[in-house]
């Protein structure tokens, strides 16, 4: 029997990451042995404590059960403590705090509560696929605004005044920005603000990486909207922690919105597993040293990466933050995507191609602080090598 899939699959194809994997899999089951430096997955444990208090709550007998669509009270607190005391943003944990199996899931579960289909969405170029994949799926249509390194990987707000942006009702933006390293400060943020009042529209920061490489103090999007008019953000303690695999988000806003997104969740998911939520309890108490260590060996591998794409002769902004470095490739490398397959297939050295950000990424390329020294200066052996036969 020919099964025929819903029409929404028609603009929607599998996540690049996830056919990449499987090309490099093949590749090793050939023996070819290749280093992956293109994906955000911490290679780091989290802090000590986590894994202590989630293996105790796991052997409790009354662990294994449903959790609440909400999370327990005492995850919401943690959560509520956690932003004043790191973002200086006081929350109500009873009402605009909602734990998500990670933020992905809350760009997925805000859409749905917020969008119908022929909405407009306002999605940044280069930015997360999977904002525009989501708006897709929903039907929506997609307004792209520009980021440019001449204009500091912002939007052009003065311009987006000038759009009719009656129909839109969401605007995504990401700060610090994945995958430029991008920082705004409260200034920038006061404007989106006053944009979005104007305009009437949504504002979603998807905020994971604040703490990574930060030397600025951390921003939320909701200390600058105090009241919380327009402003809702995600977080993760996947980045922060080095707890991906754990699946631990948050959205944070205003209790309308949040109602909203567990209407949803609620007829999607059956809760987060209790000895993941204590263990995200722990993760969340975590002190600033444990912070400032994981950020000094983050240091010294981004240092070597800056010798890669010095190597590779691409340009970077050594003030960027997060797990990645972005850099632009040199004028004379006129395909980049195919440059780096070709990286790939010589030299068995995975880095993403820009170009899966969107247009805007044409010309660059991102590299991964998730492998140890070890294997990035491994990384950096073999490039030396694949150049040396190019001359």
């Amino acid at each position: 029997m020919k099964f025929k899939v819903a029409e929404r699959l028609a603009q929607i194809e599998e996540y690049y990451f996830s056919k990449k994997l499987q090309e490099i899999q093949q590749m090793n089951l050939d023996g070819c042995d290749v280093i992956n430096l293109g994906i955000g997955n911490p290679d780091l444990a989290p802090p000590n404590n986590v894994q202590k208090i989630a293996a105790e709550v796991i052997l409790k007998d009354n662990s294994h059960g449903y959790a609440s669509y909400k999370s327990i009270p005492e995850l919401r607190s943690a959560l509520s403590s956690w932003y004043e005391s790191t973002y200086d943003v006081k929350l109500n944990p009873e009402n605009e705090i909602l734990p998500l199996l990670g933020s992905k899931e809350g760009i997925f579960y805000l859409s749905m509560a917020m969008l119908n289909p022929g909405d407009q969405v306002l999605i940044p170029n280069p930015g997360y696929p999977a904002y525009a994949c989501v708006a897709k799926l929903l039907g929506a249509e997609i307004l792209y605004y520009e980021l440019t390194e001449q204009n500091h990987w912002c939007p052009d707000l003065e311009s987006l005044k000038k759009l009719d942006l009656s129909r839109c009702k969401l605007m995504w933006v990401n700060y610090p920005h994945m995958p430029t390293g991008q920082v705004v400060g409260p200034d920038f943020f006061h404007k989106l603000i006053d944009f979005a009042k104007e305009k009437k529209i949504i504002i979603c920061n998807d905020n994971p990486y604040s703490l990574i490489l930060n030397e600025s103090a951390p921003l939320s999007l909701l200390k600058v909207d105090i009241k919380k008019e327009v402003s809702i953000e995600l977080n993760s303690l996947s980045k922060s922690f080095n707890m991906a695999g754990w699946r631990v988000g948050a959205i944070l806003g205003p209790k309308e919105v949040i109602d909203a997104v567990l209407r949803v969740k609620s007829n999607v998911d059956s809760g987060m597993f209790l000895p993941v939520q204590f263990g995200a309890i722990e993760a969340l108490r975590t002190d600033e040293d444990w912070h400032k260590n994981r950020n000094q060996i983050y240091k010294r591998r981004r240092q070597i990466i800056w010798d890669i794409f010095d190597l590779l002769n691409f340009t970077y902004d050594k003030n960027q933050v997060g797990l990645f470095v972005w850099a632009r490739a040199p004028d004379h490398i006129k395909e980049v995507a195919s440059f780096l397959d070709t990286v790939l297939k010589k030299s068995y050295v995975f880095i993403t191609p820009g170009m899966i950000f969107g247009t805007g990424g044409l010309r660059y390329a991102r590299l991964s602080l998730c492998a140890n020294e070890e294997t990035l200066l491994k990384a950096k052996t073999r490039l030396e090598n694949y150049l040396r036969g190019q001359q």
